[in-house]
Protein backbone atom coordinates (compact mmCIF):
# COMPACT_ATOMS: atom_id res chain seq x y z
CA UNK A 1 0.00 0.00 0.00
CA UNK A 2 0.85 3.55 -0.46
CA UNK A 3 -0.03 7.31 0.65
CA UNK A 4 -0.23 10.24 -1.81
CA UNK A 5 -1.22 13.77 -0.14
CA UNK A 6 -1.98 16.16 -2.24
CA UNK A 7 -1.02 19.52 -0.82
CA UNK A 8 -3.29 21.40 -3.47
CA UNK A 9 -5.74 19.05 -3.20
CA UNK A 10 -6.15 19.03 0.50
CA UNK A 11 -7.16 15.07 -0.01
CA UNK A 12 -5.08 11.80 1.23
CA UNK A 13 -5.80 8.74 -1.20
CA UNK A 14 -4.99 5.14 0.00
CA UNK A 15 -3.67 2.92 -2.81
CA UNK A 16 -2.85 -0.39 -3.18
CA UNK A 17 0.07 -2.15 -5.21
CA UNK A 18 -2.44 -2.68 -8.62
CA UNK A 19 -3.42 1.05 -8.11
CA UNK A 20 -6.86 0.77 -6.57
CA UNK A 21 -8.00 3.17 -4.36
CA UNK A 22 -9.07 1.77 -0.61
CA UNK A 23 -9.54 5.45 0.73
CA UNK A 24 -9.93 8.87 -0.08
CA UNK A 25 -9.71 11.24 3.10
CA UNK A 26 -10.37 15.35 3.21
CA UNK A 27 -6.81 16.66 4.68
CA UNK A 28 -5.21 20.09 6.60
CA UNK A 29 -1.87 20.96 5.61
CA UNK A 30 0.17 24.03 6.62
CA UNK A 31 -1.52 27.27 6.24
CA UNK A 32 2.38 28.50 4.86
CA UNK A 33 2.31 26.20 2.20
CA UNK A 34 4.66 23.57 0.99
CA UNK A 35 8.38 23.97 1.92
CA UNK A 36 10.72 21.13 3.82
CA UNK A 37 13.17 24.24 5.46
CA UNK A 38 13.26 23.61 9.21
CA UNK A 39 11.31 26.52 11.02
CA UNK A 40 9.41 27.38 7.85
CA UNK A 41 6.15 25.99 9.03
CA UNK A 42 5.49 24.55 5.83
CA UNK A 43 4.20 20.58 4.49
CA UNK A 44 7.45 18.80 3.02
CA UNK A 45 7.07 17.93 -0.18
CA UNK A 46 8.41 14.48 -1.73
CA UNK A 47 8.77 10.37 -0.77
CA UNK A 48 8.49 9.91 2.40
CA UNK A 49 8.25 6.77 4.70
CA UNK A 50 5.65 6.27 8.09
CA UNK A 51 8.67 6.12 10.63
CA UNK A 52 6.74 5.12 13.58
CA UNK A 53 3.10 4.57 14.60
CA UNK A 54 2.10 6.50 17.62
CA UNK A 55 -1.13 5.75 19.85
CA UNK A 56 -2.35 2.56 19.27
CA UNK A 57 -5.45 1.85 21.62
CA UNK A 58 -6.01 5.35 22.73
CA UNK A 59 -9.21 6.53 23.26
CA UNK A 60 -10.64 9.16 20.77
CA UNK A 61 -9.36 12.96 21.32
CA UNK A 62 -6.34 11.77 23.32
CA UNK A 63 -4.03 14.53 23.72
CA UNK A 64 0.01 14.12 22.61
CA UNK A 65 2.76 16.26 23.46
CA UNK A 66 6.44 14.84 22.01
CA UNK A 67 4.23 11.94 20.76
CA UNK A 68 3.77 10.60 24.93
CA UNK A 69 -0.42 10.95 25.87
CA UNK A 70 -0.54 13.78 28.30
CA UNK A 71 -3.26 12.16 30.47
CA UNK A 72 -6.12 14.72 28.56
CA UNK A 73 -8.98 14.46 26.45
CA UNK A 74 -9.62 17.02 24.05
CA UNK A 75 -12.74 18.72 24.67
CA UNK A 76 -14.32 22.28 23.85
CA UNK A 77 -13.73 23.68 27.92
CA UNK A 78 -10.25 21.95 27.38
CA UNK A 79 -9.94 24.53 24.53
CA UNK A 80 -10.74 26.97 25.67
CA UNK A 81 -8.14 27.09 28.44
CA UNK A 82 -5.68 26.71 26.28
CA UNK A 83 -6.53 28.44 23.44
CA UNK A 84 -2.73 28.71 21.93
CA UNK A 85 -1.84 24.95 21.47
CA UNK A 86 -1.40 22.95 18.75
CA UNK A 87 -3.32 19.84 19.35
CA UNK A 88 -2.34 16.27 17.94
CA UNK A 89 -5.18 13.90 18.94
CA UNK A 90 -5.78 10.13 19.02
CA UNK A 91 -2.95 8.58 16.50
CA UNK A 92 0.06 9.88 15.34
CA UNK A 93 1.72 8.51 12.29
CA UNK A 94 5.34 10.18 11.95
CA UNK A 95 6.98 10.62 8.19
CA UNK A 96 10.58 10.41 7.86
CA UNK A 97 11.67 11.96 3.90
CA UNK A 98 13.79 9.61 1.22
CA UNK A 99 15.20 12.40 -0.27
CA UNK A 100 18.87 13.14 0.95
CA UNK A 101 19.09 17.22 0.68
CA UNK A 102 15.64 17.39 -0.46
CA UNK A 103 13.57 16.32 2.67
CA UNK A 104 15.75 14.13 4.67
CA UNK A 105 19.17 15.46 6.88
CA UNK A 106 20.25 18.69 7.64
CA UNK A 107 17.88 21.33 7.82
CA UNK A 108 15.27 20.22 5.57
CA UNK A 109 15.03 16.93 7.57
CA UNK A 110 11.18 15.59 7.96
CA UNK A 111 11.59 13.97 10.72
CA UNK A 112 13.44 15.80 12.99
CA UNK A 113 10.92 18.44 11.82
CA UNK A 114 8.76 16.20 13.40
CA UNK A 115 6.03 15.59 10.45
CA UNK A 116 2.96 13.79 11.18
CA UNK A 117 -0.24 12.95 10.09
CA UNK A 118 -2.42 13.04 13.01
CA UNK A 119 -6.03 13.57 14.66
CA UNK A 120 -7.61 16.70 14.85
CA UNK A 121 -9.97 18.59 17.39
CA UNK A 122 -13.64 18.29 15.80
CA UNK A 123 -13.46 22.19 15.38
CA UNK A 124 -10.85 22.19 12.48
CA UNK A 125 -11.93 22.12 9.30
CA UNK A 126 -11.06 19.67 6.58
CA UNK A 127 -10.23 20.65 2.88
CA UNK A 128 -8.61 23.86 3.95
CA UNK A 129 -4.95 24.18 5.07
CA UNK A 130 -4.69 25.47 8.52
CA UNK A 131 -1.71 23.44 10.24
CA UNK A 132 1.89 24.77 11.43
CA UNK A 133 3.52 22.02 8.69
CA UNK A 134 1.86 18.49 9.47
CA UNK A 135 -1.09 16.95 8.13
CA UNK A 136 -4.31 17.16 10.21
CA UNK A 137 -7.02 14.47 9.54
CA UNK A 138 -10.49 13.69 11.50
CA UNK A 139 -9.81 11.58 14.37
CA UNK A 140 -12.16 8.92 12.62
CA UNK A 141 -10.16 8.98 9.63
CA UNK A 142 -6.69 8.70 11.43
CA UNK A 143 -7.76 6.07 13.50
CA UNK A 144 -8.87 4.16 10.33
CA UNK A 145 -5.88 4.55 8.55
CA UNK A 146 -3.71 3.78 11.36
CA UNK A 147 -5.08 0.61 11.43
CA UNK A 148 -4.60 -0.22 7.76
CA UNK A 149 -1.31 0.99 7.27
CA UNK A 150 1.98 -0.36 8.79
CA UNK A 151 5.07 0.97 9.55
CA UNK A 152 7.64 1.67 6.32
CA UNK A 153 4.22 2.17 4.21
CA UNK A 154 5.35 5.07 1.16
CA UNK A 155 3.75 8.64 1.22
CA UNK A 156 4.10 10.90 -1.12
CA UNK A 157 2.90 14.55 -0.61
CA UNK A 158 2.64 16.26 -4.16
CA UNK A 159 1.67 19.53 -5.27
CA UNK A 160 -0.84 18.50 -7.76
CA UNK A 161 -4.39 17.16 -7.31
CA UNK A 162 -6.60 15.37 -9.78
CA UNK A 163 -10.12 16.53 -10.98
CA UNK A 164 -12.95 14.04 -12.47
CA UNK A 165 -16.14 15.11 -14.19
CA UNK A 166 -17.73 15.14 -17.94
CA UNK A 167 -16.29 16.95 -20.86
CA UNK A 168 -18.38 19.75 -20.91
CA UNK A 169 -16.47 21.11 -17.29
CA UNK A 170 -13.04 19.70 -18.38
CA UNK A 171 -12.75 19.77 -22.21
CA UNK A 172 -10.59 23.26 -21.86
CA UNK A 173 -8.17 22.01 -19.66
CA UNK A 174 -8.04 18.44 -21.14
CA UNK A 175 -7.66 19.58 -25.12
CA UNK A 176 -4.39 22.11 -23.87
CA UNK A 177 -2.46 18.61 -22.34
CA UNK A 178 -3.70 16.74 -25.49
CA UNK A 179 -2.87 19.10 -28.02
CA UNK A 180 0.76 19.59 -26.46
CA UNK A 181 1.73 15.75 -26.37
CA UNK A 182 -0.36 14.10 -29.16
CA UNK A 183 -0.23 16.86 -31.61
CA UNK A 184 2.41 18.66 -31.23
CA UNK A 185 4.99 16.40 -29.73
CA UNK A 186 3.67 13.07 -31.19
CA UNK A 187 3.15 14.39 -34.45
CA UNK A 188 -0.84 13.08 -34.47
CA UNK A 189 -3.27 14.49 -36.45
CA UNK A 190 -6.13 16.36 -35.24
CA UNK A 191 -8.29 14.77 -37.11
CA UNK A 192 -7.65 11.31 -35.36
CA UNK A 193 -7.52 12.66 -31.77
CA UNK A 194 -10.64 14.67 -31.62
CA UNK A 195 -13.39 12.19 -32.39
CA UNK A 196 -17.29 11.46 -30.96
CA UNK A 197 -16.53 9.45 -28.16
CA UNK A 198 -15.14 12.83 -25.85
CA UNK A 199 -18.87 14.07 -24.98
CA UNK A 200 -19.75 10.82 -23.70
CA UNK A 201 -16.77 9.96 -21.94
CA UNK A 202 -15.74 10.30 -18.29
CA UNK A 203 -12.78 13.17 -17.97
CA UNK A 204 -9.79 13.51 -15.71
CA UNK A 205 -7.57 16.02 -15.28
CA UNK A 206 -4.69 16.92 -13.11
CA UNK A 207 -3.68 20.15 -11.68
CA UNK A 208 -0.38 22.15 -10.60
CA UNK A 209 0.14 24.09 -7.84
CA UNK A 210 -0.91 27.28 -9.77
CA UNK A 211 -4.15 25.53 -11.24
CA UNK A 212 -2.52 24.38 -14.73
CA UNK A 213 -3.39 21.57 -16.07
CA UNK A 214 -1.03 19.24 -16.43
CA UNK A 215 -2.18 15.82 -17.23
CA UNK A 216 -5.47 14.04 -18.43
CA UNK A 217 -7.32 10.90 -19.56
CA UNK A 218 -10.55 9.69 -20.37
CA UNK A 219 -13.34 6.44 -19.23
CA UNK A 220 -15.47 5.66 -22.11
CA UNK A 221 -18.50 3.56 -20.67
CA UNK A 222 -17.28 0.25 -21.95
CA UNK A 223 -14.47 0.50 -19.92
CA UNK A 224 -12.00 1.18 -22.09
CA UNK A 225 -9.04 4.07 -20.73
CA UNK A 226 -7.19 6.40 -22.95
CA UNK A 227 -6.02 9.92 -24.11
CA UNK A 228 -3.85 9.58 -21.07
CA UNK A 229 -1.13 12.23 -21.47
CA UNK A 230 1.00 14.23 -18.78
CA UNK A 231 3.31 17.21 -19.74
CA UNK A 232 6.93 16.54 -20.02
CA UNK A 233 7.92 18.71 -17.01
CA UNK A 234 5.04 16.73 -14.95
CA UNK A 235 6.36 13.46 -16.12
CA UNK A 236 7.96 11.12 -13.28
CA UNK A 237 6.25 12.61 -10.53
CA UNK A 238 3.35 10.64 -10.30
CA UNK A 239 0.75 12.49 -12.21
CA UNK A 240 0.10 9.64 -14.50
CA UNK A 241 -0.27 7.12 -11.67
CA UNK A 242 -2.71 9.67 -9.98
CA UNK A 243 -4.92 10.22 -12.71
CA UNK A 244 -5.07 6.51 -13.93
CA UNK A 245 -6.05 5.53 -10.82
CA UNK A 246 -8.59 8.27 -10.49
CA UNK A 247 -10.10 6.60 -13.56
CA UNK A 248 -10.28 3.07 -12.09
CA UNK A 249 -11.86 4.03 -9.01
CA UNK A 250 -14.55 5.81 -11.15
CA UNK A 251 -15.15 2.54 -13.29
CA UNK A 252 -15.43 0.27 -9.67
CA UNK A 253 -18.21 3.10 -8.67
CA UNK A 254 -19.49 2.85 -11.88
CA UNK A 255 -19.95 -1.10 -11.95
CA UNK A 256 -17.55 -1.11 -14.39
CA UNK A 257 -15.08 -4.35 -13.46
CA UNK A 258 -13.58 -4.72 -17.17
CA UNK A 259 -10.99 -2.33 -18.09
CA UNK A 260 -8.79 -2.40 -21.11
CA UNK A 261 -6.62 -0.09 -23.22
CA UNK A 262 -4.16 0.68 -26.01
CA UNK A 263 -0.82 1.43 -24.31
CA UNK A 264 1.96 2.64 -26.27
CA UNK A 265 4.78 -0.31 -25.82
CA UNK A 266 7.03 2.11 -23.83
CA UNK A 267 4.19 2.15 -21.65
CA UNK A 268 3.68 -1.42 -21.02
CA UNK A 269 5.52 -1.68 -17.52
CA UNK A 270 3.23 1.37 -16.42
CA UNK A 271 -0.05 -0.38 -16.72
CA UNK A 272 1.21 -3.47 -15.62
CA UNK A 273 2.05 -2.42 -12.48
CA UNK A 274 -1.40 -1.45 -12.66
CA UNK A 275 -2.80 -5.04 -12.65
CA UNK A 276 -3.03 -4.43 -16.53
CA UNK A 277 -2.19 -7.36 -18.65
CA UNK A 278 -0.92 -7.93 -22.38
CA UNK A 279 -3.57 -9.31 -24.58
CA UNK A 280 -1.91 -9.71 -28.40
CA UNK A 281 0.30 -9.15 -30.38
CA UNK A 282 1.57 -5.47 -31.08
CA UNK A 283 -0.25 -3.39 -33.73
CA UNK A 284 -0.02 0.05 -35.37
CA UNK A 285 -2.56 2.42 -34.09
CA UNK A 286 -2.05 6.37 -35.40
CA UNK A 287 1.35 5.00 -37.14
CA UNK A 288 2.54 4.39 -33.39
CA UNK A 289 3.37 0.69 -31.92
CA UNK A 290 0.03 -0.22 -29.39
CA UNK A 291 -0.73 -3.32 -27.21
CA UNK A 292 -4.03 -4.14 -26.15
CA UNK A 293 -4.25 -4.20 -22.49
CA UNK A 294 -6.95 -5.36 -20.02
CA UNK A 295 -7.65 -5.79 -16.50
CA UNK A 296 -9.91 -7.42 -14.38
CA UNK A 297 -10.72 -7.49 -10.58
Amino acid sequence: MRIRISISGQTLDLVNDRGDLLRHYRVSTARNGAGEQSGSYRTPRGRHLIRARIGAGAVENTVFVRRRPTGEIWSRELAARFPGRDWILTRILWLSGCQPGFNRLGGVDTMRRYIYLHGSPETVKMGTPGSIGCVRMHNQDIVELFDLVPVYTSVDIVEYRVETGEWPALATAARLIREAVFIREQGISADEEWDEHDNGGLHTVAYGPDDEPVGTGRLLPDGRIGRMAVLPAWRGKGVGGALLERLMASAKQGGTSALHLHAQTPRIGFYQRHGFEVQGAPFLEVGIPHVRMIRSD
